[in-house]
């Protein structure tokens, strides 16, 4: 008895589970040892032992030895990349022109509710198509509520958001009334190879050779394969774009996303070399991208260590005299964290006399210089004609200049009216709702009162 070994059963392989190159091999040791010692062997009982040895699935066991005959190698199968939901594919304008939607219920005096949001956008040719489950987690990305109201339902943006956008309307008309001068500043992203997708075609033009011979060209072909980016940052004001402030440099990712191009240390550079160009005492508007939102100081998360967490304390100044378990640490990171939770661009703006502003959450129609790129990317797409990096590069200078302090005026004045909007909006939704279970609980109380007449009657 005491010369038994208790050998336990090889693990098998989880079924569906990826099999590695490392476990191939280990497959084809296994083959090539049982061909030396086992010549004669057949080959069902050839795999049938490699199986029970390894713990892997015949069939994978069939196909490694396939691979290693015609290939002489082993690999590893390619991981599948995540695919992007159709929520993760929208960018902000759709996501803003969904909002406006859902505005517009609001302002028609109609209640929006999920399937008439389903409806109108599933109509509208711009935007993709939505499963009700897809629109529901937009609509929770974009901070709408589903509120319930007694026997009515609608879709009404989180209290968060409608506060802070409030409060952004309250300041920036605060600041426009004290004279300040208001910056605006956001990224943008060129491709080289955009263009005009429609182009006037001279039809008396038979052949390339009939255009040669008259002295003509038949127009520049469309860009083919993958075009190379430039990443756009600038800032202006009712005066025009700051002279100095354009910062333009190539992507080197193969996005067309700027936010993936972008970083904290790229921005605050651009942004500290911006401010001596500013008027004192003005302000600037930003947006809340994760690259404007860099914090000057760490705070302490649910992950760090209790020991990190009493370092960071007694750094600030709190003397840990006895013991305390983590609740206790954080209590007291809590009652200092306002004295350091701040962001670094704004903390150097204060440097020079300048006010940050921070714009609400997908509101990109408060922010005037959206429809400055507009013009710039238009003139970029209509003159496009070489799709070299270079030309496109003075294709976005030139278009920055056509965008005159007089547009500029003219799109702050845009930018107002939506600010009024969305003012008006907040108190239109409020009175709406009211109105609605005001109607609900009138009708509960009728019914109430006929059903007790009509017990006394009888």
């Amino acid at each position: 008895m005491d010369n038994l070994i208790q050998v336990t059963p090889t693990k098998k392989n989880r079924r569906g589970k990826v099999v590695h190159s490392g476990q191939k091999q280990i497959v084809i040791n296994i083959y090539k040892d049982l061909l030396k010692t086992e010549p004669d062997i057949k080959y069902d009982n050839l795999l049938n032992k490699i199986s029970t040895r390894s713990g892997i699935g015949i069939g994978t066991i069939k196909r490694t030895i396939r691979e290693y005959k015609f290939t002489g190698t082993l690999s590893s199968p390619v991981n599948k990349k995540n695919r992007p939901s159709v929520v993760d594919k929208l960018d902000d304008f759709d996501k803003n022109a969904i909002r406006q939607k859902i505005h517009a219920f609001w302002f028609r005096r109609e209640i929006p509710t999920l399937p008439k949001m389903l409806q109108v956008i599933n109509d509208d040719p711009d935007l993709p198509s939505f499963s009700r489950t897809s629109l529901q987690r937009l609509l929770k990305d974009l901070q709408f509520e589903y509120t319930k109201r007694n026997r009515n339902s609608a879709l009404t943006e989180r209290e968060d958001l409608v506060l802070w956008r409030r409060k952004y309307i309250a300041d920036i008309r605060r600041y426009r009334k004290e004279g300040k001068t208001i910056y605006f500043l956001d990224e943008t992203w060129i491709n080289a190879g955009d263009c005009s997708s429609r182009v006037w075609v001279d039809k008396t033009v038979k052949s390339h050779r009939d255009a040669f011979n008259r002295g003509l060209t038949t127009g520049s072909k469309n860009p083919t394969g993958r075009s190379k980016w430039l990443i756009v940052v600038h800032i202006g004001s009712t005066e025009g774009f700051v002279a100095g402030g354009l910062l333009c440099f190539e992507s080197k990712k193969n996005t067309s996303d700027y936010h993936d191009e972008m970083n904290g240390d790229t921005f605050f550079e651009w942004f500290c070399s911006v401010l001596p160009l500013l008027k004192d005492d003005s302000v600037i508007v930003m947006d809340n991208a994760p690259y404007h939102s860099v914090k000057k100081d760490h705070l302490p998360t649910p992950s760090w260590t209790k020991a990190a967490i009493i370092e960071w304390l007694e750094s600030k100044g709190v003397n840990i005299t006895e013991p305390l378990v983590k609740f206790e640490l954080f209590q007291k990171v809590r009652q200092i964290k306002h004295q350091y939770d701040l962001f670094i661009v704004e903390e150097e703006a204060k440097k020079h006399n300048q006010i940050v502003l921070r714009l609400p959450p997908y509101h990109c129609e408060l922010n005037p210089i959206e429809l400055a790129w507009s013009v710039v990317k238009g003139h970029v797409k209509k003159n496009n004609t070489t799709y070299k990096l270079n030309d496109v590069r003075q294709l976005l200078n030139d278009g920055i200049k056509k965008v005159t302090p007089e547009m500029w005026s003219n799109f702050v004045s845009h930018t107002i009216k939506e600010e009024d909007k969305f003012w008006q909006l907040d108190f239109i939704s409020d009175k709406m709702l009211e109105e609605t279970q005001a109607s609900t609980s009138h009708v509960l109380t009728i019914t109430g009162e006929t059903t007790s007449d009509s017990e006394n009657s009888d």
